[in-house]
């Protein structure tokens, strides 16, 4: 099983969104079985929230679910636990590394380092922006998991 952790600031809205549409890509790819997807906040402070309600209706809009999903803060265990953890933004990764022990370093990427449908390193911040802003991060997190399903699939 692969196990991976996407990561987001407040895991509300960007690692949530993207824990959505790569669970339904690997599971129309049949690959259920050999994944396991999850995310979490480096600053999460809205413990066992439900996703940004624009975060859902975007997700709605385009046939994914959230239902399941609630926000939680990354844990120190989590490094050891996952084989990939992959940051929405540079900044995000910035924090892992700073929290990350040195023997799992090599587990931490960009949620965008494998896509071959966009040029752009680091998924934007929705939250303080309007629908447009999440649906751009919904096109973005569909190009990142068609990058990683493809890599590791």
């Amino acid at each position: 099983m692969i196990n991976v952790l996407i990561v987001c600031m407040g895991n509300i809205c960007r690692s949530p969104m993207a824990q959505a549409v790569m669970s339904k890509q690997i599971s129309d790819a049949g690959l259920s079985k050999k994944f396991l997807i999850d995310s979490a906040g480096t600053h999460a402070n809205r413990n066992g929230e439900k996703p940004d309600a624009r975060a859902e209706a975007a997700l709605v809009s385009r046939g994914y679910g959230s239902g399941h999903i609630r926000s939680k803060r990354i844990a120190p265990t989590d490094f050891q636990k996952f084989d990939w953890v992959l940051a929405m933004d540079l900044d995000n990764l910035a924090d892992l590394r700073r929290l990350c022990p040195p023997e799992h370093a090599a587990k931490l990427k960009l949620y965008l380092d494998f896509s071959d449908e966009t040029n752009e390193a680091s998924v934007p911040d929705p939250y303080y922006g309007n629908a447009s802003g999440f649906e751009r991060v919904l096109d973005l997190c569909e190009a990142g998991a068609k990058g990683w399903l493809k890599k590791l699939g």
